[in-house]
C-alpha cells in the first residue's frame, strides 16, 4: 500500500487579461482565496486542450480584489500577451491529504470520492464517483446497478456527509438516483 503524500485541489481558472502588465482575472474555485493566493505560492497550471500555454506552474506575485473579482499577477506572465495565452488555465494547489477546509460543511473533492451513498432510510444507492463543478456542484453517483446519477450537492438533497464514517445520505426521489417505476406492466395500453 502506498501512502499519498499530497493531493491537488482546483483553486481557480484564469480569465481575461486586466491591463498591459500581465495581470489576469481569476474565477476563484476555493472558499479560501487568502490562503491559496498568497505572494510566492506556486500553483500547478493545467492548460485547456489545444492551448499553446506551456508553463506547468505559476508563481503568485500579487493579488488584489477589484469590484468583486480577484486580479492576480504571476511571475511567469510578464505582459498582456502572456496573460492572454494563459486564459482558461486551471489552477491547482498542492495540499496534504489530511487537510480539510476551515468550514466543517465544506469538503475537498478527494474527501468525497469513494464515499458510500445511502438514502434516508438506509438503503445503499452506490458510491460517489466524482463531482461536476459548474453553476451548481453535482455529486456523480455510481449506482449499485452501474448507472450514473447526478445529484445537486445542496443540503436539501444531500442532508448528511460523514467523511469519517465513509458515507453520504441522499434524499432520493424517483428519477434522481433510483429510476422511475416502470409503469408498462400496470395495465393494458389504451388505444
Amino acid at each position: 500500500m502506498t501512502l499519498v503524500e499530497s493531493i491537488e485541489v482546483v483553486v481557480g481558472r484564469i480569465g481575461k487579461p486586466h491591463g498591459i502588465r500581465g495581470e489576469v482575472t481569476v474565477d476563484v474555485r476555493t472558499d479560501e482565496p487568502e490562503r491559496r493566493y498568497v505572494d510566492g505560492a506556486v500553483l500547478q497550471a493545467e492548460a485547456p486542450r489545444g492551448s499553446a500555454f506551456a508553463a506547468r506552474t505559476l508563481t503568485v506575485s500579487r493579488t488584489r480584489w477589484h469590484q468583486g473579482v480577484l486580479l492576480a499577477s504571476f511571475a511567469e506572465l510578464a505582459d498582456r500577451t502572456a496573460a492572454e495565452s494563459a486564459r482558461g488555465v486551471v489552477l491547482r494547489a498542492v495540499v496534504s491529504p489530511d487537510e480539510s477546509p476551515a468550514d466543517p460543511d465544506e469538503f475537498y473533492d478527494h474527501q468525497l470520492v469513494g464515499l458510500a451513498a445511502y438514502d434516508v432510510e438506509g438503503t445503499h444507492l452506490g458510491e460517489v464517483a466524482g463531482l461536476v463543478h459548474g453553476a451548481q456542484d453535482l455529486l456523480r453517483i455510481r449506482t449499485v446497478d452501474r448507472r450514473e446519477a447526478l445529484v445537486p450537492f445542496v443540503i436539501a438533497l444531500v442532508p448528511e456527509v460523514d467523511v469519517a464514517a465513509g458515507r453520504v445520505v441522499i434524499a432520493d426521489r424517483p428519477g434522481l438516483v433510483t429510476p422511475f417505476a416502470d409503469d408498462t406492466d400496470e395495465g393494458e395500453d389504451e388505444a
